[in-house]
């Protein structure tokens, strides 16, 4: 609506004639503009096709490989794109390849043109200049995303996107426990801590810099030192020391009491997983809400399994895609992004017997058909529902990751 027009019953006759004629304009201008994106996104599915889009994303799920795979199915079904999955243990050293192309002068024909990527890592490539132009707002599915009520989608671990990332899912941290071995879960660090010393071995996390493990710390963190703005801010020596401090005195106190007495750790979210099902621990952690159910639903962990986050909140973030400066296939990696903010991509990856990753996408934003597809995806068992998972705590300033990490390592690992 244009205020201009509706406000032309209060105004003198040639008033009127302006507004009237300053709010055609706009239409107009508004309908040149819808047509020139159309036009201008007809331009890019024509330069797509035919093109090879190399995804680098983590591949250390199965499951999550095979959803892949089907996105790679249909995009060059619909598309013309051929889409391969760069399988990566660390996003890390994606960027740091990045990185050395710019270093070496390579600006165009770079070996990287679409990456699963968020926190930390897009901080750096944003610093570095590493990033292609914004391109999120441009893609028609992105539309579909309410970024005032899901404001994450727009800001990655306080740091603006600037449409430099296109969202792709929602996470937060939740535990998992086996109801068949634990009545009552621990809903506070203190808790934790007190159940780790009555329960001695059944607990564990993954070893940082594992996304999960230092997600772990990040949470326990936040629990002991409630909303401290400083931590939403850049990490000072005295601020980090000051935050933290509480934290590594529950890591030394519950350490001993960890499974093999906190002289090693799982090495992703898999292994802890696999802890869980074969009995070894009682209480794990996940930053896929539904991924227990989806775990279940596979024969990957025992029915029993249930999840809980404290009574304080739990973090929670959206992840994202985001282009390279120098892709080789712009084109095609903007319409791959696309693809996978539609409904019919978002959908699929929500159900827990396929992934079980939180769409992005406003339901209030679907056309019927749409949001009946989703009303229709199973919750799944071991899911907790929007309001059990509030209050979803904002993640620290990028700057604390690094720091926690390399703390922790000299802490933990070097004291052992």
């Amino acid at each position: 609506m244009y205020p201009t027009i509706e406000r032309t019953l209060d105004m003198s006759p040639l008033s009127r004639i302006i507004s009237v004629a300053i709010g055609a304009g706009l239409l107009a201008t508004a309908a040149l503009s819808t047509n020139a994106m159309a036009q201008t996104w007809d331009e890019t599915l024509s330069a797509a096709r035919g093109q090879t889009v190399f995804f680098n994303a983590w591949g250390g799920s199965p499951k999550i490989n095979d959803y892949i795979a089907w996105a790679a199915d249909r995009v060059e079904e619909e598309f013309g794109i051929e889409l391969r999955h760069v399988k990566v243990d660390d996003t890390a050293a994606i960027v740091a390849r990045v990185l050395a192309e710019k270093t070496a002068g390579r600006d165009e024909n770079g070996t990287v043109d679409l990456i699963w990527i968020n926190g930390e890592n897009f901080a750096t490539m944003k610093s570095g200049n590493l990033l292609a132009a914004p391109f999120a707002q441009s893609l028609p599915n992105f539309a579909l995303v309410d970024v005032e009520a899901t404001p994450t989608a727009i800001s990655d671990f306080t740091v603006p996107t600037d449409g430099q990332e296109s969202p792709w899912g929602m996470a937060q941290l939740v535990f998992m426990y086996d109801t068949a071995r634990v009545a009552s879960p621990p809903r506070s660090a203190a808790d934790l801590l007190a159940w780790a010393q009555a329960n001695p071995g059944r607990l564990t996390y993954p070893q940082p810099p594992n996304f999960t493990g230092t997600t772990f710390l990040k949470q326990i963190m936040l629990d002991l030192a409630g909303s401290d703005p400083a931590l939403q801010e850049p990490a000072t020596d005295a601020s980090f020391d000051a935050v933290t401090g509480p934290l590594w005195q529950w890591l030394e106190e519950i350490t001993p009491s960890l499974w093999r007495q906190g002289k090693a750790y799982p090495a992703n979210g898999t292994v802890l997983q696999q802890l869980i099902d074969d009995g070894e621990i009682n209480i794990a952690m996940t930053f896929e809400p539904a991924g227990a159910s989806s775990a279940i639903e596979q024969g990957l962990l025992p029915e029993t399994v249930r999840t809980f986050i404290f009574d304080g909140g739990t973090i929670g973030n959206s992840h994202f895609v985001a282009i390279p400066y120098n892709s080789s296939a712009r084109a095609s990696a903007m319409v791959v992004a696309n693809f996978l903010l539609s409904p019919e991509a978002q959908a699929r990856k929500q159900d827990p017997a396929v992934w079980g990753d939180f769409t992005v996408l406003a339901a209030d934003r679907l056309s019927p058909a749409d949001a009946n597809i989703f009303d229709a995806i199973p919750r799944g068992v071991a899911t907790l529902s929007p309001t059990e998972l509030s209050p979803t705590l904002a993640e620290p300033h990028p700057s604390w990751v690094g720091r926690l990490e390399a703390e922790w390592q000299r802490r933990i690992i070097g004291s052992n």
